[in-house]
């Protein structure tokens, strides 16, 4: 892992599911159901805990960089290639 590499993904998040599921990607966005209410940043802070578990990242790592009370977000995940990041995803997606 190169400290200096961050993957960049937009994100759309759909809160209140049943379940945290990465749901895979749609025209290069990354769609991920979260099961946390869109109140108070509860979802957001289910989607970094959420992503950085499914990339074996620390939370440190994953940041919301646009977005924070939209349903469309911009991430930054540092340490890891936009390849390495997407390939870890597509094995959890589904």
């Amino acid at each position: 892992m190169a400290e200096n590499e961050q993957a960049r993904f937009i994100v759309r998040v759909t809160p209140n599911a049943r379940r945290n599921q990465l749901v895979g990607f749609k025209e290069g966005v990354l769609r991920i159901r979260i099961s946390a209410p869109p109140v108070e940043g509860k979802a957001n802070g289910a989607v970094v805990k959420f992503l950085s578990s499914q990339l074996g990242v620390s939370k440190s790592r994953v940041s919301i960089e646009k977005g924070l009370t939209s349903k469309t977000k911009t991430i930054i995940i540092r340490g890891l290639s936009r390849s390495q990041a997407m390939r870890l995803l597509e094995t959890h997606s589904g």
